[in-house]
């Protein structure tokens, strides 16, 4: 049956299949677990229930509802200040990850704790190991630079018994290092992940957050509100993405037979012929751009091994 013009479809057929989002939200289900959503459900433009999501603590409550339904985390506390992630977006990342371990594993996803992932900046909300735990037993090492991050997701991984003993919280006492510091001699490493800072300042990241308001509600803010919220260290790192991605690939020279694969978010499509030439630097034996959608935003994962294909197969056989 086609689909009316101005309804949008149950099914977002963007989204990876093993994605718990792939539905529309079950709005009411998720009041019965988190009943102070009900307070800020409204009909959007469409006459569909839906939220404000341009305000944060709307879109925090939200995505703290999501955590809670659907994957059973029901203590999700951090700091207002700090990043509030959106869960489906993030669930995209981790799933594409699994994909690409399957690879060299006959196709087969790989589960359980033998499987370790390291997530760089990790935030406070400690977000991806949660997904990661949750949907496939993976152990996680989770780093940031701020110790107030490191706090709150130590917070979440006791409060939320499913978590304990799967996820490592440690602290990079130098800004200036990404692995360094973090990856002992002894860590043997699947994948690492990372969603890195995409601003160079704070004049960069104050005219995003500008038009990123304006899109959602058509206004013209100067001093705007990010729905997503996001402190200095999450949001703005000096040279922005590229510069942070270009230290992570030099340093993963060093750790190049202790991971698997290394991987990152590039958020700006513009970046990756800069990321590319930082790569071919460092010789890998394999570079893969991996593409993620979500509603119409367009992101994409580059990964890098310095392993060959039939070392890689090995890998999985020790």
């Amino acid at each position: 049956m086609p689909i009316k013009k101005g309804i949008p479809p149950d099914d977002k057929q963007n989204l990876h299949p093993r994605n718990k989002n792939r539905q529309r939200y079950d709005l009411k289900a998720m009041t019965l677990t988190v009943p102070e959503l009900s307070k800020i459900i409204q009909p959007n433009k469409r006459g569909t229930d839906s939220i404000n999501f341009s305000d944060p603590a709307a879109v925090r409550l939200l995505n703290k509802a999501i955590l809670h339904h659907y994957y059973g985390i029901a203590n999700w506390e951090f700091p207002k200040e700090n990043l509030c992630p959106p869960i489906p977006g993030r669930a995209e990342y981790i799933h594409h990850i699994a994909d690409l371990l399957s690879e060299d594993n006959k196709g087969a996803i790989p589960r359980g704790e033998q499987i370790t992932c390291l997530d760089i900046g990790a935030g406070a909300s400690c977000i991806y190991p949660i997904i990661g735990v949750t949907a496939y037993d993976w152990n996680f090492i989770a780093a940031d630079i701020d110790p107030i991050a490191i706090k709150s997701a130590q917070r979440i991984i006791r409060a939320n018994p499913s978590l304990r003993g799967k996820i490592v919280c440690k602290l990079q006492p130098n800004t200036n290092l990404i692995f360094r510091r973090i990856i002992e001699p002894s860590d043997k490493i699947e994948v690492t992940i990372c969603n890195p800072p995409f601003h160079a300042s704070a004049e960069e990241a104050l005219k995003g957050a500008q038009r990123k308001i304006k899109n959602l509600t058509g206004k013209n803010t100067r001093t705007p509100k990010l729905n997503h919220a996001g402190n200095n260290t999450e949001l703005i790192y000096e040279g922005g993405e590229v510069q942070f991605i270009t230290n992570m690939i030099v340093e993963s020279k060093i750790f190049a037979k202790q991971c698997l694969w290394f991987t990152t978010l590039v958020s700006k499509e513009a970046n990756l012929a800069k990321v590319d030439r930082a790569l071919q630097k460092k010789n890998p034996l394999a570079i893969k751009t991996l593409d993620i959608k979500t509603g119409n935003k367009k992101s994409r994962v580059v990964a890098w091994t310095f392993f060959k294909e039939k070392e890689r197969k090995e890998w999985w056989k020790n």
